[in-house]
């Protein structure tokens, strides 16, 4: 199951070529991208399912802040 998930963080990563991904924490990007990003497009391209796995529903959340921290 951890590698699987992993698999779809680095398919996530690949439809993030537009930002600056800084980092990966578990199942969290930390990414650095100019005010101009929308945090729910980040969120709808981290969400997408990835063609190798059909069918499987997808969500993902984030927040925005001026330096990292744990949600």
């Amino acid at each position: 199951m951890q590698a699987v998930s992993r698999d779809i963080l680095a398919y996530a990563m690949t439809t993030l070529r537009y930002c600056f991904i800084v980092g990966s924490v578990h199942d969290e990007l930390i990414i650095e991208c100019s005010p101009g990003v929308s945090l729910q497009a980040v969120c709808d391209q981290m969400g997408r399912t990835p063609p190798w796995i059909e069918g499987l529903l997808l969500r993902a959340d984030g927040y925005e802040c001026q330096f990292y921290k744990k949600d």
